[in-house]
């Protein structure tokens, strides 16, 4: 057989050449939109972000939600499997830990987590969810300390520690309260600890 007879005819590729792009591309996509929904999700929260907005923000065409994800709220849950698998729980009393988390969300803001101890979400799928994702991360950690320590109430009052921190990073963020705006995460460190130790004593009394 001749080489013109065993080459593909000109204009033409064949399967096992465009296949492999094909993933490629589509799994680039999917990337895109799951970081575009992740920056968008922590910025606007879930209800207020749009599958037109993601997909504006991916370059993609937001149809393509459904098909990769199959919708908003199963993209949501895709970004919080995502920022899991990054991170790891971060223990409260653990000052490396505590001043990470504390610098990543002075840098990028709180995360869709952190917004859903104060705002409920509408969809009890993706409340659910963030509700999971914030007791492994945060109170279950701290719970665990308590608990070990013998402080009584040890899940309320891990409880108490995460509400006043979320609180304390929220109020940050939304820049109204100046001295706390300008605050370095450092010293945000020191006032999370007094407020986690006396949260401690005030339980064992």
């Amino acid at each position: 057989m001749s080489p013109e007879q065993q080459a593909p005819p000109r204009g033409r590729t064949t399967k096992a050449t465009t296949a492999p792009r094909r993933r490629r591309d589509a799994g680039r996509t999917r990337e895109r939109l799951l970081e575009a929904a992740h920056e968008l999700f922590t910025e606007r929260g879930f209800d207020r972000t749009t599958t037109r907005e993601i997909g504006e923000r991916a370059g993609a065409d937001p149809s393509l939600i459904a098909r990769y994800f199959g919708g908003k709220p199963q993209l949501y849950l895709a970004t919080l499997r995502a920022e899991s698998e990054r991170a790891a729980p971060a223990d409260l009393l653990d000052d490396e830990r505590l001043l990470g988390l504390l610098r990543k969300i002075a840098q990028h803001g709180p995360g869709p987590v952190t917004r859903a101890t104060v705002t409920p979400y509408s969809d009890p799928v993706v409340q659910d969810a963030a509700r999971t994702q914030l007791y492994e991360r945060l109170v279950d950690p701290l719970c665990d300390h308590f608990t070990t320590d013998g402080v009584p109430q040890a899940r309320l009052r891990a409880e108490i520690a995460v509400a006043a921190l979320t609180g304390i990073v929220l109020a940050r963020d939304a820049g109204t309260l100046t001295e706390l705006s300008s605050a370095a995460p450092e010293e945000i460190l020191t006032v999370v600890h007094g407020v986690i130790d006396a949260t401690a004593r005030a339980g064992a009394r």
